[in-house]
């Protein structure tokens, strides 16, 4: 459901999130933290679901279903969407950068 008061980065989220949970639910192949990515997409599904994230969640959940999928490159291509996706909230502040 996209209303006209929806934040677009909340329906990019939401649209990313889902291709990346529909391509996971049929890969055949099974890997040892599949658990895990299945789990942190759904926690980003219901994120975007309920509006306006948090953006540090966001961050961690990202960084979970990476280094559990990270290694199946074919999911690479959804996987990268669902980053996009959760750095139209911005970027994280830099700390010690020259």
């Amino acid at each position: 459901m996209t209303g006209s008061d929806e934040d677009p980065r909340v329906a990019e989220l939401r649209t990313a999130v889902a291709r990346l949970r529909r391509e996971l639910a049929v890969h055949p192949a099974e890997f040892p933290d599949r658990g895990i990515a299945e789990d942190e997409l759904a926690s980003l599904a219901a994120m975007a679901a309920g509006g306006l994230p948090e953006v540090p969640r966001l961050r961690r959940s990202l960084l979970l279903v990476a280094g559990a999928i990270g290694s199946v490159s074919a999911l690479a291509t959804r996987l990268a969407d669902v980053r996009s996706a959760v750095e139209l909230f911005g970027e994280p502040p830099h700390r010690g950068r020259r």
